[in-house]
């Protein structure tokens, strides 16, 4: 990998803002009173967290396919052979008390313990386990994904739902100040200074605006409704400090070195541990081509009537059988399982590839775009500041009739779209941040993860 996401990265050498908890990187507690509320709540991560259960039983049910299964069985039967078959012939008499026949019916009573253990010689079943055991991982680290994704979600709604209250404001400031405007050129027009025109294209302006303030209405609802959503909860008010949105600072961005990436990103190490696992499926597949040591023993009593089964030790039953079983004929399922394996093992090669440089190229667009709208951003300033004092100007020069109305309109609506313009790009340069914040791996490890000696795992 690069050794830098940037080659103008002053900052290269910093950790990475991967690691910083979510209450160190947004200052603002009610944003992060919402994260909380979210991880805490929200439908998605309780489903993953399903998920990651059943990965878990899995791993389970694997580890318990190589130790020994050993189950108790009892059993009745009768049978009746035939007298001139040599069993029926040897029947007639009993050797140890002469003349007495053994019963016509003869009945079968058994009770006892059954065992049966394949020896993993060539740790098939413990390859099986241990893939298991990356796959449980990998759901994990599914989870910790969704978990930056949300993070960076509810950030960004935040965000946009402060900017719309800004926009609504702006809006509303310039409706009064034009309603004025209107009032001022409707008396000129009682004055005979300016036409009827001048007064419809101000009203016409005053209108346009006002149409505008639903369309911002409209936004706000539905971003707090995406958010209550996230949050695991019905429509209601969302709490938010939107009065210093124009002034708030804007999180410390440091990317730390490509390399961190694989430690940091949740889809990079999903990928990494899916790649393990389709390593291990592959000696899985080769071993089933070897021969399997299997071993069953049973113990217990036998007896042909239910009151002999206590006379010890004749009534006594056991066995242990070994067998080695070599798969010799019609191994086109095997063949087929083990080259279905190294084409997963290639594919899951691939994915990581693609995610490692997926990723990379994520965090390097947002490293540049937070230095390029951190540079928009000085400049709409900048035109702000220079629309309103023209607006100042034009006024002056319309009430001393050295500009027509028409360059007074211009200078409003372009000093109203500069105002909406620097509402853009902030809210777009802390979108940046959080941007980056979630391309680095940010955020999931606030949530606690799954312990792992609170789960099986295959040694």
């Amino acid at each position: 990998m690069p050794s830098a996401f940037a080659a103008t990265d002053a900052a290269a050498g910093a950790k990475s803002i991967a690691i910083t908890s979510v209450h160190d990187f947004f200052k603002d507690e009610k944003l992060v009173a919402l994260i909380e509320q979210a991880l805490a709540n929200n439908q998605e991560l309780k489903m993953l967290a399903a998920e990651i259960g059943i990965a878990n039983f899995e791993v389970l049910e694997k580890r318990g396919e190589y130790l020994p299964k050993v189950s108790v069985a009892a059993g009745v039967g009768v049978e009746k052979v035939g007298r001139y078959t040599s069993q029926g012939a040897s029947d007639e008499d009993d050797p140890i008390k002469p003349g007495t026949l053994v019963p016509e019916h003869l009945g079968d009573f058994r009770a006892g313990f059954l065992a049966s253990w394949e020896v993993d010689i060539w740790r098939k079943l413990g390859n099986a386990t241990q893939a298991a055991w990356y796959r449980y991982l990998a759901t994990v680290e599914g989870r910790n994904f969704a978990v930056t994704r949300l993070v960076a979600e509810i950030a960004r709604s935040y965000y946009e739902l402060m900017a719309l209250d800004n926009q609504y404001q702006v809006l509303g400031l310039n409706i009064e100040i034009q309603d004025q405007a209107l009032e001022i050129v409707r008396k000129q027009k009682q004055a005979a200074q300016v036409t009827e025109l001048a007064v419809q294209r101000f009203e016409a302006e005053v209108l346009r605006n006002r149409g505008r303030l639903f369309d911002v209405q409209q936004s706000i609802v539905e971003t707090e409704n995406r958010l209550n959503v996230l949050l695991g909860r019905f429509p209601q008010p969302i709490a938010r400090s939107s009065e210093g949105f124009l002034s708030s600072v804007v999180p410390v961005t440091t990317a730390g070195v490509p390399v961190d990436l694989l430690e940091n990103r949740p889809d990079l190490r999903r990928a990494e541990r899916e790649l393990e696992a389709a390593k291990l499926d592959v000696k899985v597949a080769k071993a089933r081509f070897y021969p399997s040591l299997g071993v069953e023993a049973e113990a217990g009593v036998e007896a042909y009537k239910l009151t002999r089964l206590t006379y010890w030790p004749e009534s006594l039953l056991y066995s242990l059988v070994g067998g080695i079983t070599l798969p010799l004929w019609n191994r086109n399922a095997l063949t087929a399982s083990w080259f279905a394996s190294n084409l997963q093992q290639m594919a899951a090669v691939l994915h990581f590839e693609q995610t490692i440089r997926s990723a990379y190229a994520e965090v390097a667009n947002q490293v540049s775009k937070i230095e390029k709208v951190g540079s928009k951003l000085a400049f709409v300033t900048r035109q702000v500041d220079i629309l309103r004092t023209a607006i100042e100007v034009s006024n002056k020069l319309f009430v001393s009739a050295h500009a027509d109305y028409m360059e007074v309109l211009l200078t409003r609506r372009e000093a109203l779209d500069s105002q909406l313009e620097l509402i853009e790009t902030k809210v777009r340069q802390l979108s940046a941040s959080v941007d980056l914040y979630q391309a680095l791996g940010g955020g999931w490890r606030d949530v606690a993860t799954p312990d792992e000696a609170q789960h099986p795992r295959s040694q």
